[in-house]
């Protein structure tokens, strides 16, 4: 059994076990994926942004790959407006994980290239989300994170 995380909704999930390990299965990429704890917490971020918050589940990526400083890099979680650009990204971390600066370092540096205007860590226990004012080169965090339909315009 999972640890319960702090999201304000209880989705149910398809969990079979393979082999000995647990799989969950993943509704975005539509595949059984190993159950690690932070996948756990992928899974209920991205169910609450979608069930809990209005994001929509067409707009919304899991490990979306990019190229950063030539590297090839995943962010765990990304929505996109109407218009197809970055509109949210998201970092998960294992609930045993601190939350930490080297977590929005890292988040950061991928927004070089992607573009978010928001961005959220999050180990399921505690919520990070900051709006990114390009024109202003500044951010601002936010006390809750929001609804699509308030930052989708």
């Amino acid at each position: 059994m999972m640890q319960i995380l702090n999201f304000p909704i209880s989705p149910a999930f398809d969990i079979v076990n393979r082999d000995g390990c647990e799989m969950i299965l993943d509704t975005l990429r539509q595949k059984y994926v190993v159950l690690t704890p932070e996948e756990w917490v992928r899974q209920n971020f991205v169910r609450y942004l979608i069930e809990g918050l209005g994001f929509p589940q067409g707009r919304t990526a899991i490990e979306k790959g990019f190229v950063f400083q030539k590297m090839q890099c995943r962010v765990d979680v990304l929505v996109y407006d109407a218009t197809g650009k970055a509109l949210l990204m998201g970092e998960c971390k294992a609930p045993e994980v601190k939350i930490v600066q080297q977590a929005f370092d890292q988040i950061g540096r991928y927004n070089a290239v992607v573009q978010a205007a928001y961005l959220v860590v999050t180990n399921g226990l505690q919520h990070y989300c900051c709006a990114i004012d390009r024109a202003k080169n500044s951010y601002r965090f936010l006390n809750a994170l929001p609804r699509y339909e308030a930052i989708s315009l």
